[in-house]
């Protein structure tokens, strides 16, 4: 069945560029604008998270980078709109060079102490721009949004984030079949077996962690611009890294098709926890689910239904 995901994608993904042509409100093209960043979110995560296993909770800080690098551009160069969204591509850039530097260091630890590394790191950034005015500090930052009806504005942001969404996506199924994730699943299932078999670890474990921060910076641009107001608590928040996490483990981690899985459901949990329950339920219950997802589903729920199948 497997070899059929792909062409079932393609027909959903042409289904989805279409949607805005019927007409919907608002509500639901903002709806999926978030279902398609949080897919690409945990989809770029799963590069080094999933593939690798090196379990990363800093991955808002590369998502928080990319937008104020995008704000930042787009208020020092008074970009137009289409600029505008075209500078999140170089923020993106931003937030991989910032992860090579940060990764270098950080990737020669494993384990509980990785994680946590990568935690504080998301904490060092978020204090950084919020008591450094000139990134926006307390205040955040301002952008002009495009000129135009707001639903006609809104479905363009719509079809943006979901081109980058189909580009992650199509990185994410060429890595899972090429000699890189080949390499990366070997890192994960023993890294000192594949170090003897000349697996050239830290060069993989160096390009994941780029790679899986590069389109968190780039959706990070294009939500900064849709929002058209930044703020380090709007992008840096813990929830997100937590959420990102827990999307793809959900789903399946080192898996295609569970990111995706993981992100749609947990999506459309989140929108309901935010709408109907206060902020300290929603992160008892996602911490509640963290903690059923690592007991009874480590592999993803594709796995545990799978072997509950067979």
């Amino acid at each position: 069945m497997n070899k059929y995901y792909p062409a079932a994608l393609a027909i959903l993904i042409i289904l989805l560029a279409a949607f805005p042509a019927i007409g919907p409100e608002v509500y639901y093209l903002s709806f999926m604008f978030s279902v398609f960043m949080y897919v690409i979110l945990a989809s770029s995560w799963n590069f080094i998270g999933g593939y690798a296993g090196y379990l990363s909770f800093g991955h808002a800080a590369f998502f928080g980078i990319g937008a104020f690098a995008t704000a930042k551009m787009a208020t020092v160069f008074q970009l137009p709109p289409l600029l505008t969204m075209l500078a999140s591509i170089p923020a993106g850039g931003i937030a991989a060079l910032i992860a090579l530097i940060v990764g270098y260091p950080c990737l020669k630890i494993r384990g509980p102490y990785f994680s946590v590394v990568t935690l504080c790191f998301a904490f060092v950034v978020d204090l950084a721009v919020k008591n450094i005015e000139y990134l926006g500090g307390a205040e955040g930052l301002w952008m002009k949004f495009m000129d135009l009806p707001e639903k006609t504005a809104r479905t363009i942001m719509y079809e943006a984030m979901l081109l980058l969404m189909v580009i992650t996506l199509a990185a994410s199924w060429f890595l899972g079949r090429s000699r890189f994730g080949t390499g990366l699943t070997a890192i994960r299932s023993d890294e000192e077996v594949a170090e003897t078999m000349a697996v050239p670890t830290a060069m993989l474990k160096i390009k994941a962690f780029v790679l899986s921060a590069f389109f968190p910076g780039v959706a990070g641009g294009l939500f900064a611009y849709y929002l058209g107001y930044i703020h380090a608590d709007a992008v840096f928040s813990i929830n997100i890294s937590i959420l990102i996490v827990l999307m793809a483990m959900f789903g399946g981690g080192g898996t295609w098709l569970g990111p995706i899985i993981g992100a749609v459901i947990l999506t459309v949990v989140n929108e309901g926890l935010s709408t109907f329950a206060q902020a300290e339920i929603a992160r008892i219950i996602y911490g509640g689910l963290f903690i059923v997802v690592t007991i009874f589903m480590p592999n993803g729920i594709i796995d545990f239904f799978r072997k509950r199948g067979g």
